[in-house]
Parts: C-alpha cells; structure tokens; sequence
C-alpha cells in the first residue's frame, strides 16, 4: 500500500468518525426528548396521553422502517438546502441524523421502561413534579442502560455512515466503494472493512466501560 493510499485511509478514519460521533449527538437531541415523551405520554406513564402518543409512536415507526439508503437519496434537496452539497461528510450528517434519531428514541424508551415502577411511585407519592420525576428518578435510574443503548446507536451510525459510500458520503465507506469496489483493489476495501470493525469494537467497548462506571448497583 502506497504512501498516499494510507494517507486517504487516514482521512477516511477522521471523516467517519466524524459523521459518526457528530451524527450520534444531534440525533440523540431529537431522540432522548422524544423517547422520554413516548414513556411519559403512554397509558402507563406520568402523563398518559393516549393519542399524542400514538401519533409519536406511529411517526418513530414510519421514520424507522424506511432503508437508509432510500432515505439518503429521497432527502438529497433537503440535505442541499441545509450545507449547500449533497456530497461528503458533511452533508452525510443530515441523513445520518434523520434515520438514527427515531431509532434512538425506542432505545431511550426501552431503557426508562425498564425502571421500577415503585421508585417513579414513590417520588409521586413525596409530590414531585414530572419534570422532577423525569430528571430526577427516570433518567438517573435508567442511566446505565441508556448508556448502553448510546454504544448501540454509536456503532449501528457507523453502519449507516458507510453505506453512505455507495452515494460519495465520505469516509471509509467512499474508500471502499471509489478505490476497493470500482477499481478492484481488494486490498484496500478489505482494509477498510478491517478498520471499520475495529472502530465499532473500540466504540463498544468505550460504552461498556461508560456504562459500568455511571451505574450505582456495581
């Protein structure tokens, strides 16, 4: 492998891990709100409202059965209208963030269910707010498993942020497809898959170790 082929792989290693970690946190502005509404609104929650949440539900379905791929190429004129391109990593961003964020809130939902429904009794019977409720019970009882969940959406954008590839979205995924797939050079698209695996363990375990340290019961 040449000099300016590892320099490329280089770029690709900073652009995906840019799209990845760039992309998991504004889409986890969109999904932790709207995966806290879908708990507090549901007939068992805090708030139940039995109609605003189906209609979240039902959007966070619709959002989530759509292929990234068909869903990166259907949002390209909203993708030119936010960055003025619809190529690089940049711009990949902008689908990145819409097709990961319903999924994170399910995740995020996933996880608040799963917090002992006498601990949000208790705080209700003292007379807390829901808001007190959320942040105060919900969240920090329902940390280590969101945590968890965060390594999921981290390495499932990963995913999403090398298909890009296919479309010029940067990153190992463009390397992959431009130098590996077009010109049939084996080595550097196994390279690549070598290196994007290695990202998604080295993700994986930075979350583990995340979640170990923030839960209280170890």
């Amino acid at each position: 492998m040449s000099e300016a082929v590892a320099n490329i792989i280089g770029v690709g290693i900073l652009e995906t891990l840019y799209m990845t970690l760039v992309s998991s946190a504004m889409a986890y502005v969109l999904g932790l709100p709207l995966g806290i509404a879908l708990v507090v609104t549901s007939r068992e929650g805090i708030r139940p409202k039995p109609v605003l949440h189906n209609v979240m539900g039902i959007a966070v379905n619709i959002v989530r059965s759509v292929p990234f791929l068909i869903l990166l190429m259907a949002v390209i004129p909203f993708t030119r209208m936010i960055v003025g391109t619809s190529i690089g990593s940049t711009a990949t961003i902008v689908p990145l963030v819409l097709a990961s964020f319903a999924f994170i809130a399910r995740l995020v939902e996933s996880s608040l269910k799963e917090v002992d429904k006498g601990v949000i009794e208790a705080a209700q019977s003292m007379g807390a707010s829901p808001l007190q409720i959320i942040y105060k019970v919900m969240l920090p009882e329902a940390r280590p498993s969101i945590v968890i969940g965060s390594a999921i959406a981290v390495t499932t954008i990963l995913s999403y942020s090398a298909m890009a590839g296919v479309v010029g979205g940067g990153g190992l995924g463009t390397i992959a497809v431009n130098y590996g797939y077009y010109r049939y050079e084996s080595e550097i698209m196994l390279i690549c898959v070598i290196l994007l695996v290695v990202v998604v363990q080295v993700l994986q375990e930075i979350g583990m170790r995340i979640a170990k340290i923030v839960d209280k019961r170890l």
